[in-house]
C-alpha cells in the first residue's frame, strides 16, 4: 500500500512521511537523511507561457527525467484585469475566479489537467507584483511596480486561486469539467528581492534604517494563509518564505537593497541579530505589535519553509562565508535560524521542514558572464542533490528550468544585459536547443567520495519508476584506461525513489559510473562519470 500511495500521489506521501520523520527527529534528535524527497522542477516559460502542445511536451520530458512535481509562479499581474489602471475595475471582486478574464486562467487550468494525467503534482506560488490598483504609490520609479502590495487585495487573489483549484470548481470556458485540486502552495516569491517586493528598507525617525520588506511580507503571509484556510486548503502543504539566498545588505539601506535571508527571517519575527525580541521604539518601527497575527500559521498543520538555494558560481561544497546568506552549502544555518525563531516566539513549529523550490547553475556556454563550464554544471547539480538528501529536514530537491531562458536580443550579444536571463536549463534555448551534460546528470545523479582507498558512492535512478526493486551496476575505469569494468555485485535499489549507496575499493583518479538496465537489457541508462579524488 505504501508504494501504491507513492506512485499515485507524491505530495500526499510526503505529508505523511514528513510528519512521521519530524516526530522521530524531535524524539531522537537526529536522523541520517530525509526518508522521502520530491524531485521538483520549475520552468514557467514551458509550463505557462506556451501553447498547450508545448506544455504537454515539456511535462512529458520532465516525467521521463523523473520529475514528480512542478513549481509554477502564479503571477498576479498576469491574471488580474486592468493591470495598469490606478483604480480597481468597477464591480470587480478579486475573490471570485469568474471575475477574472477566462483566458488568463486557461494556461493554469490546462497545466493542472495535463500534470494530473501524467502523475505530476503542481505547486502553485501566487505572487506579486500585482496590478497597479493593488499597490501603493511611490516616487521611486524603479520600485513602483512592486511597491507595498495590498494584503486585502492579495488575499482575494489567493482566495480566487484557492477556490478555482479546490477540486470542486467547474471550468467556465474550456472543457467545462471540474478542475483538479491543487494541494501544494507557496505564499509569495522572493520577498527579500526588490523585483518582487518593495521597499526592502526604509528610514524611521529616531531609529534609522530598518527592514521594511519583512513587515510587509508578514501582512501578505497572514492574508494568504487566511485565504487558503477559507477555501478548504488548510490541510495542504503550504510553504512560507521562498527566499532568495544571497542578498546585498547586512543592514537594510534603501528601497531596492535586497535583504539576506537570515536577516529577513529574524526581522519578520521581530528578533534582532541575537534573536532577542525588539522592544520600544525599535519594535514600533517594525510593526511588532501585530506580530501575534502570525498565530494563523498554527492552523496549517502541513507548514514548511521554501528556499532558493542558489550559490551563483560557487561550488555547492564551498561554504558560504557571509553571515545571513544561506545557500545549498550552509542549509544547516537555515534550520538553526528556524529553530531559534520557533523557540523564541512560538510562532513556528519545532523542527520545521524545508523544501528547496529553486536551484541551478548558469552554464558556459552559453552565458560568458555568469556561467560555469558544462561539466561543472552537471557536477554541481548532483552535489546539490546530495547535500539536500543528507539533510533530514529537507524534503525536496529542485531544478530551475528545463530549457534556458531566451536571451534579451535587444542588446548586443557580447554584453551582460543580453545574458541577463537565466541559463540554468538542462537544455539550451530555442531556436537551436542542445542537450547539456546536466540533463543526464539530473536524470541519473552520481557522487563519489574517496576515503582511505574506498569509494563511497551515492546516486539516484531518478527516472526509474518509484516503489519497485531493481539492480544498479557500478562500473569503474582505472586512470589512463579506456575500459569500463564491473565493480562488485550489482546494488539492489530498494528505496522507493531510487536512492542507493555503496562502497567499493578504489584508487585516486578512478572514474566511476552507474548503469541501470531493463530486465531484457533493451534499454540501458548511464549516470554521469564521477572521479574518485
Amino acid at each position: 500500500m505504501l508504494n501504491l500511495l507513492m506512485l499515485r500521489n507524491p505530495v500526499r506521501m510526503i505529508l505523511c512521511v514528513c510528519a512521521a520523520a519530524l516526530a522521530l527527529l524531535v524524539l531522537s534528535g537526529s536522523a541520517s537523511a530525509a526518508p522521502y524527497m520530491v524531485s521538483l522542477m520549475q520552468d514557467d516559460d514551458e509550463l505557462v507561457y506556451i501553447d498547450p502542445a508545448g506544455r504537454g511536451a515539456a511535462l512529458n520530458r520532465m516525467r521521463n527525467l523523473g520529475v514528480e512535481a512542478v513549481r509554477v509562479t502564479m503571477l498576479w499581474e498576469a491574471i488580474a484585469p486592468n493591470i495598469t489602471a490606478k483604480r480597481k475595475p468597477r464591480g470587480f471582486n478579486g475573490a471570485k475566479p469568474g471575475d477574472y478574464p477566462n483566458f488568463a486562467w486557461d494556461p493554469y487550468d490546462d497545466l493542472v489537467r495535463k500534470a494530473r494525467d501524467r502523475g505530476i503534482e503542481v505547486n502553485f506560488n501566487p505572487t506579486g507584483p500585482g496590478p497597479a490598483w493593488a499597490h501603493g504609490r511611490t516616487r521611486i520609479r524603479p520600485a513602483a511596480r512592486a511597491w507595498r502590495p495590498s494584503p486585502r487585495q492579495y488575499a482575494k487573489f489567493v482566495r480566487a486561486a484557492g477556490r478555482r483549484y479546490s477540486g470542486s470548481y467547474r471550468d467556465e470556458n474550456q472543457s467545462r469539467d471540474v478542475l483538479p485540486r491543487v494541494e501544494w502552495w507557496g505564499i509569495w516569491n522572493e520577498p527579500n528581492q526588490p523585483g518582487w517586493l518593495t521597499p526592502q528598507g526604509e528610514t524611521k525617525r529616531g531609529v534609522g534604517d530598518v527592514a521594511a520588506a519583512p513587515r510587509i511580507y508578514r501582512d501578505l503571509l497572514v492574508a494568504g494563509a487566511k485565504a487558503l484556510l477559507r477555501t478548504g486548503h488548510g490541510d495542504d502543504l503550504v510553504l512560507i518564505g521562498e527566499l532568495a539566498p544571497i542578498g546585498s545588505a547586512v543592514k537594510p539601506k534603501g528601497a531596492r537593497a535586497s535583504l539576506r535571508p537570515g536577516l529577513f527571517l529574524r526581522e519578520m519575527f521581530c528578533l534582532n541579530g541575537r534573536f532577542h525580541a525588539y522592544t520600544g521604539r525599535e519594535a514600533r518601527a517594525r510593526g511588532c505589535n501585530k506580530l501575534d497575527r502570525l498565530a494563523v500559521l498554527e492552523r496549517l498543520p502541513r507548514l514548511g519553509v521554501g528556499h532558493h538555494a542558489y550559490t551563483r558560481r560557487r561550488a555547492p561544497t564551498k561554504r558560504q562565508p557571509k553571515r545571513d546568506m544561506i545557500d545549498i552549502s550552509n542549509l544547516g544555518e537555515l534550520t538553526r535560524t528556524l529553530d531559534k525563531i520557533a523557540a523564541r516566539t512560538g510562532l513556528l513549529p519545532p523542527q520545521m521542514p524545508v523544501f528547496l523550490t529553486e536551484f541551478g547553475y548558469q552554464s558556459l556556454p552559453p552565458d560568458p558572464f555568469r556561467g560555469v563550464s558544462l561539466p561543472l554544471q552537471a557536477k554541481y547539480i548532483n552535489e546539490g542533490d546530495y547535500i539536500a538528501w543528507k539533510n533530514p529536514r529537507v524534503f525536496s530537491s529542485a531544478q530551475f528550468l528545463l530549457y534556458d531562458s531566451p536571451a534579451r536580443t535587444e542588446f548586443p550579444r557580447d554584453s551582460q544585459p543580453y545574458w541577463a536571463t537565466f541559463q540554468t536549463g538542462l537544455i539550451t534555448a530555442f531556436p537551436d536547443p542542445e542537450v547539456k551534460p546536466a540533463l543526464n546528470a539530473y536524470k541519473f545523479p552520481l557522487i563519489v567520495k574517496r576515503r582511505r582507498g574506498t569509494a563511497r558512492i551515492w546516486g539516484q535512478a531518478r527516472f526509474a519508476p518509484n516503489g519497485i526493486t531493481y539492480p544498479v551496476y557500478l562500473q569503474a575505469r582505472a586512470p589512463g584506461s579506456s575500459t569500463w569494468t564491473n565493480a562488485g555485485p550489482p546494488v539492489e535499489v530498494t528505496h522507493s525513489q531510487g536512492f542507493f549507496r555503496a562502497r567499493r575499493p578504489t584508487q585516486r583518479g578512478t572514474a566511476w559510473r552507474a548503469v541501470w538496465a531493463e530486465p531484457d537489457y533493451e534499454r540501458l541508462e548511464f549516470s554521469r562519470e564521477a572521479i574518485a579524488r
